[in-house]
C-alpha cells in the first residue's frame, strides 16, 4: 500500500525526515519498503529552462517546421541552440521553455522519452521547445508556451511553474491490520509512536459531518442477506455537473499512483485511502425501480463488471441489486452499465460492511482484486460508514454543484459492536514482554491508540477497544500493541535465561525418532523436501484409500489449487518431481516428513492428524558411475532402504511381517506390518494414471511410513545388549520350488517359526520362473544363515536345523527342493 508524506502530514504533526519516517513505521509494524521522491507534475520538470527564441526561419525543406535559434544565457559566451520546431507560433522574441539534450520528457501514459540530438529533414536540432501538455503543466496542445516578456533566460522551469513535491513509501500491511490500510489509520499509529517517544504531535481526528435535507427522493435501499451484509447505508444527489477534479484532489491520488478519472469516482477513491472506508457509486438514473436490494442470485447469472469481463455469477455471491437485476458484487467490483460518467446528473452513494468471509470466497471464486475488497476481506471498522459517506457527499457537492435529494439511509441488524471489552494484568504483560515496563508509559501508549481506559488500579486496566481494531479482543493482543509501539529493540537479551527440568514426553521421544529416520536417509543420499500442507481436490477422486470424502476442505481457500489438506505426502513429492524433471534434473531420492490430515471416524474428533515420513524415488539407481549407467532404480532399492528405516527405529526383521498391500495409489504395493498387524509402511510403484495427472513420465517409487506406529512398535519390543557371537556362523542355500502365489514373507515366517534359536537371517538371492518349472510354479533361491553363540557348529546340528526348517516349509507352504 502507497502512503503519501504529504498527505499524511494533514493527520498528524511531525517533523521527521522521509528516510526516518519509514524506519519509524517499520519499527511499529507497519513494515516500508523504500521511499520515493514525486512531483505534481512527472518529472519535476527537471533539466527544463526558460529560453528565448532569436531568430526564426521556416525549413529549407518542409513547408510546416522552422529552423529556430535560441539563447539560453544572459552571457555572450553561451553559443546559441539550433532547434527545430513545428508549433505554429514559433517567432523570434518570444520567450519559452526549453527541453535540452539530455532532458526527459514523459507521454500521458508515464512513458518516459529522452531528448536527443537529432536531425529533420537534414536539419540539426539540439532540443524541444515545449507545448503545455508536453510537459505536463496543461492541456493545451495549440502551441509552445509563451512565457511573460520579462522573464529572464536559463531560469528552471521548476521555478516558474510551482511543482509541488512529495515522498511516496510502500509500507506492507499485515492481514491483521486492516484499520491501518488508509492514510488516517497509518497516521493513529505513528501518532502513538510520536507520543511514546516524547516527540510534541497532535493527532487531527476527522470532524463529524451532518448532512440533512428534507428532500426524499433517493432508492428505497431492502437487506435481504443480514449475515452477509449487517450495515447499508446511502446517500442520494441531484444536479450534479461530473468534470474534473480540483488540482489538489488530482495530486492526491496521482502521489499514490491512482488515475484520476472525474470528480465523484476521484472522491469515492479519496475517502478510501483517507479513511479505509470503500464506497461506491451508481448512477441514479440507471437504477431500474428506484430501490437497491442486497441479496444473491440464481447460479450462472450474467455480470459484466467495469473492464468489460462477463462474469458467470454464483449463487453464493453477495450482490446489490435493482429492480430488474445486479448493479454490483458488493464490496468486489461494480457494473459496466450502472457506474458514473460525465453524463451523469444522479449520484447514489454507498457505504456498507460487508462479511469479511463473503467478500473474500466471491473475490476468489472470480479472481477479481480491487482496493475495496482488499479491505473488506480484512475487516473494515464496522461503524466509519455513516462519516465516510457524508464526508463523499460534501465533497461531491462542492466540485459538482449537486444537491442533497435524500437524508442518510441506513439498515443494520445491530450485530456489529461498537468496542471491545479487554482486561489487561501488568503481570501478565510483563511476563510476556519479558520486562517490567513503567505503568504510566503504559497506559501512554493504549490512550494514544485511541484504547479508552475504563478502570485501573494496581493491578491492571480495564479497556475499551474501538470497534476498527478487529484484531485486538484479548489481553496478548494488547500487549502486543504496547510491545510494537514500545519498541522491540527496547527489550533487553536478559543475562541469565531461567529454565526447569521436564520429562520427555511420547511427543519428543517421536521427534527424536525422526530425527533419527531423517539422519539415516540422507546417509543414503536422500534429499528432504518440504510442500504445502494445502493441495487440489483432483487428486484424490480417483481414489478409494484416501476417498475424497474424508478430505478437510478449507472455508476460504487461496485457490482451487490449495482448497484441501493433503491425506497423503505423495503428491507434493509429485510436484516436486515433476519440477526437477523440467529441470533436467530426472533422477532423485526424496523424503519429506509431515502431517497429513483427514475427517475423523471419531465422531468426538473434528479431525485426524497424522505424522508420516515418505519417500519418493525415481531415475537411475546410481548417478555418475560407469559401471550402473543405465541401471535404473527399483522397487527393491526402496524396499531395502525401508528396511534399513525399520532396523534404525529399533525393529527387526523378527517384529515385522510383510505382505501384499491394498493401497491404491500403487500399481501393486507391499505393507510392511507390526507383529500385531499395525501398519507401519506401505510402499511400491505409483499408479501410472497419478503420474499423468502430475506430468510425470517415468516411474517413480513410493513408500510412506507412520512416524507414531513405528515409535509405538519400537516401544513394545525388549532389547538386549549382547556380546558380539565368538562362533562362526554357517550358510546354506536352498533352492524352494512354489507355488506362483507364495511370498518371500512366508518363507522367512514358516523358518523362523521352525527355526528360533539358530536361525539368524534369511536372505533372498534369487527368483526364477520359466518353461523348465511346472506350470503356475516359480524358484526362489533362499540363504539361510545358522549360528550357536554357546559353541561351534558341526554338520549334525546344522542339518538337524536345516531339515527342521525344509520340513516347515513343505508343509506350511508346500514347498519342494529344486
Amino acid at each position: 500500500m502507497f502512503i503519501s508524506y504529504n498527505w499524511l502530514k494533514q493527520y498528524v504533526d511531525f517533523d521527521l525526515t522521509p528516510s526516518r519516517l519509514a524506519e519509524a513505521l517499520t519499527s511499529i509494524g507497519l513494515e516500508t519498503d523504500g521511499v520515493e521522491k514525486t512531483y505534481s507534475v512527472r518529472g519535476g520538470l527537471e533539466g527544463l529552462i526558460t529560453a528565448e527564441i532569436v531568430e526564426c526561419t521556416p525549413h529549407p525543406d518542409s513547408d510546416h517546421l522552422n529552423v529556430c535559434r535560441v539563447r539560453t544565457s544572459d552571457s555572450p559566451d553561451v553559443p546559441l541552440l539550433q532547434v527545430v520546431c513545428g508549433a505554429p507560433n514559433a517567432a523570434a522574441g518570444l520567450k519559452v521553455i526549453l527541453a535540452p539534450v539530455g532532458c526527459v520528457l514523459y507521454a500521458p501514459d508515464g512513458k518516459a522519452f529522452p531528448i536527443k540530438r537529432s536531425k529533420l529533414r537534414g536539419v540539426v536540432s539540439e532540443g524541444m521547445l515545449c507545448a503545455e501538455d508536453e510537459i505536463g503543466v496543461g492541456t493545451s496542445h495549440a502551441g509552445i508556451i509563451e512565457l511573460p516578456l520579462d522573464t529572464k533566460v536559463g531560469v528552471p522551469a521548476n521555478q516558474i511553474y510551482d511543482v509541488g513535491e512529495d515522498y511516496v513509501m510502500e509500507v506492507d500491511i499485515t492481514p491483521n491490520r486492516a484499520d491501518a490500510c488508509s492514510h488516517y489509520g497509518v497516521a493513529r499509529d505513528l501518532y502513538a509512536y510520536l507520543v511514546r517517544h516524547d516527540i510534541p504531535t497532535s493527532l487531527h481526528r476527522p470532524e463529524m459531518i451532518s448532512l440533512e435535507t428534507s428532500e426524499n427522493k433517493g432508492p428505497e435501499v431492502m437487506v435481504e442477506k443480514p449475515e452477509a451484509c449487517p450495515r447499508y447505508c446511502t446517500i442520494a444527489l441531484s444536479g450534479c455537473k461530473i468534470g474534473e477534479s480540483p488540482e489538489w484532489l488530482k495530486q492526491r491520488l496521482t502521489a499514490i499512483g491512482l488515475r484520476p478519472l472525474n470528480a465523484v469516482v476521484d472522491v469515492t477513491n479519496y475517502v478510501l485511502w483517507a479513511y479505509g472506508q470503500p464506497l461506491h457509486c451508481f448512477d441514479g438514473a440507471r437504477l431500474r425501480g428506484n430501490c437497491l436490494r442486497v441479496t444473491t442470485m440464481p447460479e450462472g447469472t450474467p455480470f459484466v463488471i467495469l473492464d468489460g469481463t462477463e462474469k458467470k455469477l454464483d449463487s453464493k455471491d453477495l450482490l446489490i441489486c435493482d429492480a430488474e437485476g445486479p448493479v454490483c458484487i458488493a464490496g468486489v467490483m461494480g457494473c459496466l452499465n450502472s457506474g458514473v460518467t460525465e453524463e451523469t446528473t444522479q449520484v447514489v452513494l454507498e457505504s456498507a460492511y460487508f462479511d469479511p468471509t463473503w467478500v473474500r470466497k466471491t473475490a476468489r471464486r472470480h479472481g477479481i482484486s480491487s482496493d475495496s475488497s482488499f479491505r473488506f476481506e480484512r475487516g473494515i471498522d464496522p461503524v466509519g460508514q455513516i462519516y465516510a459517506l457524508n464526508r463523499a457527499a460534501a465533497l461531491i457537492m462542492e466540485m459538482t454543484g449537486g444537491h442533497l435529494v435524500s437524508p442518510v439511509r441506513e439498515v443494520s441488524a445491530g450485530t456489529l459492536p461498537a468496542s471491545f471489552p479487554v482486561d489487561l494484568s501488568y503481570d501478565y504483560a510483563d511476563e510476556l514482554i519479558g520486562k517490567k515496563l513503567d505503568r504510566g508509559l503504559m497506559r501512554r501508549i493504549v490512550e494514544a491508540l485511541e484504547m479508552k481506559v475504563v478502570e485501573a488500579n494496581e493491578e491492571g486496566m480495564k479497556l475499551s477497544v474501538p470497534s476498527y481494531r478487529v484484531d485486538v479482543q484479548r489481553p496478548c493482543d494488547v500487549v502486543e500493541d504496547i510491545l510494537r509501539i514500545y519498541g522491540y529493540n527496547h527489550v533487553e537479551i536478559p543475562s541469565a535465561v531461567t529454565s526447569c527440568l521436564t520429562l520427555a514426553t511420547k511427543e519428543d521421544r517421536k521427534h527424536r525418532m525422526e530425527n533419527l529416520l531423517s539422519e539415516q536417509l540422507v546417509g543414503e543420499g536422500y534429499r528432504e523436501i518440504m510442500n504445502n500442507s494445502l493441495t487440489r481436490e483432483a487428486y484424490y477422486t480417483p481414489l478409494k484409500t484416501y476417498a475424497a470424502e474424508r478430505l478437510i476442505r478449507l472455508l476460504n481457500p487461496l485457490s482451487s489449487d490449495l482448497g484441501v489438506m493433503r491425506q497423503s505426502l505423495l503428491f507434493g513429492g509429485l510436484e516436486t518431481i515433476a519440477r526437477n524433471m523440467n529441470r533436467q534434473s530426472p533422477n532423485l531420492r526424496l523424503f519429506e516428513c509431515g502431517n497429513c490430515y483427514c475427517v475423523s471416524s471419531n465422531p468426538e474428533l473434528p479431525a485426524d492428524e497424522t505424522r508420516q515420513i515418505g519417500l519418493w524415488l525415481t531415475g537411475k539407481k546410481v548417478t555418475g558411475a560407469w559401471a550402473h549407467a543405465d541401471e535404473p532404480t527399483s522397487f527393491y532399492v526402496l524396499k531395502a532402504t525401508v528396511m534399513n528405516l525399520l532396523r534404525r527405529a529399533g525393529l527387526s526383521g523378527d517384529d515385522v511381517v510383510c505382505e501384499a498391500g491394498e493401497n491404491d495409489l500403487f500399481a501393486q504395493s507391499l505393507a510392511v506390518k507390526s507383529a500385531k498387524g499395525v501398519l507401519l509402511a506401505e510402499l511400491g510403484a505409483v499408479r501410472s494414471d497419478l503420474l499423468q495427472s502430475a506430468g510425470i513420465k517415468q516411474a517413480v517409487y513410493y513408500a510412506e511410513l507412520s512416524v507414531s506406529a513405528l515409535h509405538d512398535a519400537a516401544s513394545g519390543v525388549h532389547r538386549e545388549i549382547r556380546d558380539l557371537p565368538r562362533f562362526p556362523a554357517v550358510s546354506r542355500d536352498l533352492a524352494l520350488l512354489v507355488d506362483k502365489g507364495v511370498e518371500f514373507a512366508q518363507i522367512v515366517k514358516a523358518a523362523r517359526g521352525a527355526e528360533r534359536k539358530l536361525l539368524k537371517r534369511v536372505e533372498l538371492f534369487d527368483v526364477y520362473e520359466g518353461k523348465e518349472l511346472e506350470a503356475g510354479k516359480k524358484s526362489y533361491a533362499v540363504n539361510f544363515v545358522l549360528q550357536d553363540e554357546g559353541k561351534t557348529m558341526n554338520d549334525r546340528q546344522t542339518d538337524a536345523a536345516m531339515k527342521r526348517i525344509f520340513t516347515a516349509l513343505e508343509k506350511e507352504i508346500g514347498a519342494k527342493l529344486r
